[in-house]
């Protein structure tokens, strides 16, 4: 493209003005390549004005605009300004919510010479929104009650650190969204968070996974693998689950925590690595270290930090908010149009006691949610074992976090006076929905655990354990 002179200071002369705006802006031709950025966009992107001339906006700009229907190609096209939301990477690759507005640059007649494309900082505004709604900005953590601002004023805190921390609560309270949100926070978030579930491999296989083995280590090890430790260096690995883990495996990770090397399966030659270590449990780990199945050693080692999740039955206000926020987000995702619910329902979910917590109400919602074709949820729209058991009784400390209850694929009806009358304890109406699925899908149990929303892996165990076999 050929300038004058004259329109070279001109460009020049805007680029000083646009300098001095707070926003990022972009100049660009009706082939969106970039004509020129102004500080604020240079500082951004990590170029400067110069040597992006020419270039192709997206291949600067690494924006999700080209997700949404490509506005700018709009505004080229019918010569009207758009403004949307997105986001856009940074030079430091964090995640930024933006407001975009383009714009078109018209000559005197009216024709299009090219946009103008502003940038608009609104993170400050998510978070002002976040704090009106309740949400905490730590992915996706909601709550206001007290103890749950306890939990946000430490987790900056934590996050500044590299010590190994232990996240505790019971299960479905959310310890993996806080363990990401700690990683996220925290100078290690560019690099992998790698999370590894303690409670679902076998001991041979589960070693194999977190310190990776060479070639020729064992049968059908054909090529080396690097395993989770080494793919979360510089990052974060988060175990689930710790509890579960066998004891063998507790003395390897003691000696990586201490010495942060260790030997992979097969191999003579030792790995350095460098990542922090987040734990979890909702068992007790001070009663496992009496019994002889936890390491107390492991113990003070992973319990430099820690945090621990309130049930939600405990989270004075939080229920409500989490309903009005779910109940948004499932209006949203299903096509509804549901305004709220009546008085009976709102009263049975605040008094509900969630052996499951936040993990059980979010299911309740979306199964409430899918089920009601009217405006208003009422209480026949919810799940029914909510009213065969008005025992307080918690999920009992020795079952996993994988087997907690899928709520709302499979209603319960009470056969019995006893059941109707309330009298079902959570292990008899877990019993009962099992038996009802196999019955059902005639003694089919991948089928049956499709059904519950289970995995088959969890229904084989919980047929084990309540000897249905």
């Amino acid at each position: 493209m050929t300038k004058s002179k004259s329109a070279v200071i001109r460009k020049a002369d805007l680029l000083h003005v646009l300098d001095g705006v707070p926003h990022g802006i972009a100049v660009l031709d009706k082939q969106q390549r970039l004509l020129g950025l102004n500080r604020f966009l240079g500082a951004l992107t990590g170029y400067n004005s110069e040597e992006v001339q020419g270039i192709y906006y997206d291949y600067v700009l690494r924006s999700n605009l080209s997700h949404k229907g490509n506005p700018l190609q709009n505004v080229i096209e019918t010569g009207e300004s758009i403004t949307t939301e997105g986001n856009i990477i940074n030079r430091r690759r964090q995640n930024i919510p933006i407001r975009f507005t383009i714009s078109p640059i018209k000559d005197s007649s009216g024709k299009l010479l090219g946009v103008v494309l502003t940038l608009e900082d609104i993170s400050i505004l998510e978070d002002l929104g976040r704090k009106i709604l309740g949400l905490s900005g730590l992915e996706g953590i909601i709550g206001h009650s007290p103890k749950m601002q306890e939990i946000f004023d430490l987790v900056p805190v934590i996050s500044q650190t590299n010590a190994s921390a232990l996240i505790t609560g019971e299960t479905g309270t959310g310890k993996d969204l806080l363990a990401y949100a700690i990683h996220q926070t925290s100078k290690r978030s560019r690099y992998p968070f790698i999370k590894v579930n303690c409670s679902a491999l076998p001991e041979s296989l589960l070693e194999s996974e977190l310190f990776g083995y060479k070639r020729g280590a064992f049968t059908g090890a054909n090529t080396d693998k690097p395993g989770m430790f080494r793919l979360a260096h510089g990052g974060t690995i988060y175990l689930t689950e710790i509890g579960d883990l066998p004891l063998p495996l507790q003395a390897k990770l003691l000696t990586v925590l201490d010495d942060k090397e260790f030997f992979p399966l097969g191999s003579s030659k030792k790995v350095k690595v460098d990542a922090r270590v987040i734990a979890s449990t909702h068992r007790d780990l001070k009663k496992f270290i009496g019994q002889g199945k936890f390491r107390e050693d492991l113990f003070f080692r992973l319990n430099v930090l820690r945090l621990h999740l309130p049930p939600l039955r405990s989270r004075d206000g939080d229920i409500r908010l989490l309903i009005d926020h779910l109940l948004n987000v499932f209006n949203s995702n299903l096509k509804k149009s549901i305004k709220g619910l009546d008085q009976k329902a709102l009263d049975v979910l605040l008094n509900y006691y969630y052996p499951g917590n936040v993990r059980e109400l979010r299911n309740i919602i979306e199964y409430t949610a899918t089920v009601c074709q009217e405006n208003t949820i009422r209480s026949k729209h919810l799940p029914k074992y909510m009213f065969l058991s008005k025992e307080k009784e918690p999920l009992s400390s020795n079952q996993d976090q994988e087997s907690e209850k899928n709520v709302g694929t499979l209603d319960i009806n009470p056969e019995s006076p006893s059941e109707a009358s309330g009298s079902m304890s959570w292990v008899s109406v877990e019993k009962r929905m099992i038996m009802e699925a196999l019955m059902k899908t005639g003694g089919k149990r991948g089928r049956a655990a499709k059904l519950l929303g289970w995995g088959r892996s969890t229904l084989w165990r919980k047929i084990k354990q309540y000897e249905l076999e």
